[in-house]
């Protein structure tokens, strides 16, 4: 016969169970979404906490890319892999890269051989240009390693409402870039169609704060998702910044788009008037 658990004994045992066998979770900093036109439409936590933009800062990039003509369109340059190159994002990194592969998948290596084509002082003009954070391209203190990551928890940091800003002006075609440049970065977007039938195109991104002894906090890692949805001659700009409160074996960044999408048509729905 199985032997029966006391009380006392039932009530550790359940405890322990949900300790470790409830879902992870995070903490949201902020989401806000804003209608150009009209201001904002919901807006929730701290959304001018700056932090690293980690792979988000891929829409500014291809649009920098673009104008100098680093990037020539959605299948040029195709870069090959090489065995130094990053390689944690799996078989997809390991491959000839594309600009539409290299936003599908998020290839940082591919953003690290574009970055010296464009040079630092581009990379700051644009950035002050688009107003996108604080335009910081130094990179870790003494390393001199900004082309390579200064976007990657270093020196470059923005603010859910920066990005949502920047992107706003970039759908106004008010940032000082040609038309070519701002079409072939919606071209190379994912994109994703709501049960409401809102076009929603966006970014994620992950990154990791560092310890005191340098290790990345690996519990504690910050994701994005950010881009802008249209439906009927409406556009809407989004940001949304979460921060884990333990460690995952997905993406954060795959996990914020996923939560943002399901809610979205939600949020939309009780934004209206």
């Amino acid at each position: 016969m199985p032997t029966r658990l006391s009380r006392p004994r039932l009530s550790l045992f359940c405890a322990a169970f949900f300790v470790f066998a409830a879902p992870a979770h995070a903490r949201t900093i902020c989401t806000l979404i804003i209608e150009p036109t009209v201001g904002a439409l919901h807006e929730t936590g701290d959304c001018d906490q700056r932090t690293t933009p980690a792979s988000t800062f891929k829409l500014a990039l291809a649009l920098i890319g673009f104008e100098t003509g680093v990037l020539q369109s959605p299948e040029l340059p195709k870069l090959p892999y090489k065995p130094d190159y990053p390689a944690w994002g799996g078989k997809n990194w390991t491959q000839a890269t594309t600009p539409h592969r290299w936003m599908r998948y998020s290839v940082v290596w591919y953003s690290q051989q574009i970055t010296p084509l464009i040079g630092k002082a581009k990379l700051e003009h644009y950035a002050k240009a688009f107003g996108y954070g604080n335009a910081d391209f130094s990179g870790d203190p003494g390393k001199a390693n900004g082309l390579s990551r200064a976007w990657l928890t270093s020196s470059l940091q923005i603010s859910p409402r920066e990005q949502v800003t920047f992107l706003s002006r970039m759908l106004a075609g008010e940032l000082p870039l040609s038309r070519d440049a701002i079409e072939n970065t919606r071209k190379i977007t994912a994109s994703h169609t709501t049960a409401d039938k809102w076009l929603v195109f966006g970014k994620t991104g992950t990154a990791f704060p560092r310890k005191a002894n340098g290790k990345f906090d690996y519990a504690r890692g910050w994701s994005w998702y950010v881009g802008w949805a249209e439906r009927s001659g409406r556009q809407v700009v989004f940001a949304r910044l979460r921060q884990d409160q333990s460690r995952h074996k997905r993406s954060g960044g795959l996990r914020t788009r996923d939560g943002f999408l399901a809610e979205f048509d939600a949020l939309m729905r009780k934004a209206a008037p």
